[in-house]
């Protein structure tokens, strides 16, 4: 089987459903920065050192691709073939962040974020998910999206946020205070 198909030379592509777009599309932004952003979940994944966050995070990379194929469907599928990011998708990600925040001390200034190479990677994937997430919204302000895609991605921002802070107490790392009077 050939990988390539020649069909997106001229900058086109098909979405689920047959439809040709323009590789620059809200669409192929959308789901594009998502597979962006699942790549880097997948190196999270490849750090952790605990069982429960290699679980948690594989799931949010199946979710993530669930979230995708929803974004590049551009017809309604049969019934039965229809993906659905469930609900439980979300609460997975809210029991985490509290589970987390019941063992984190309380922080009152931003920090920079650094102060370990995992730590500064979940900063990294938390950023991606921002952006992920303000193109998920410039595309729903054009076309219907599924409000749990759009709840499901803003929770994983949050998520992240709180692991790498677990992380940088894990590891002893510092938390680095942004200093705004330098």
């Amino acid at each position: 089987m050939k990988i390539y198909t020649k069909t997106g030379d001229r900058g086109s592509t098909s979405l689920f459903g047959g439809t040709r777009v323009s590789k620059t599309h809200p669409r192929l932004e959308a789901y594009g920065s998502i597979d962006e952003l699942v790549s880097h979940i997948g190196l999270l994944h490849d750090i952790a050192t605990e069982d429960q966050d290699r679980q948690i995070l594989e799931r949010v990379m199946h979710y993530l691709m669930m979230a995708a194929s929803m974004l590049a469907t551009d017809v309604p599928p049969n019934p039965g073939k229809r993906v659905i990011l469930p609900e439980e998708s979300i609460s997975m990600l809210e029991h985490e962040i509290d589970r987390m925040v019941a063992i984190l001390p309380e922080r009152s200034r931003f920090i920079l974020p650094c102060g370990h190479p995992f730590v500064s990677q979940a900063h990294i994937a938390r950023t991606v998910c921002r952006r992920t997430e303000r193109n998920i919204i410039r595309l729903s302000e054009a076309l219907d999206v599924e409000e749990p895609i759009l709840i499901f991605i803003n929770r994983l921002s949050d998520y992240l946020y709180i692991l790498s802070r677990r992380w940088a107490q894990d590891l002893k790392a510092p938390e680095i205070y942004w200093n705004p009077d330098l």
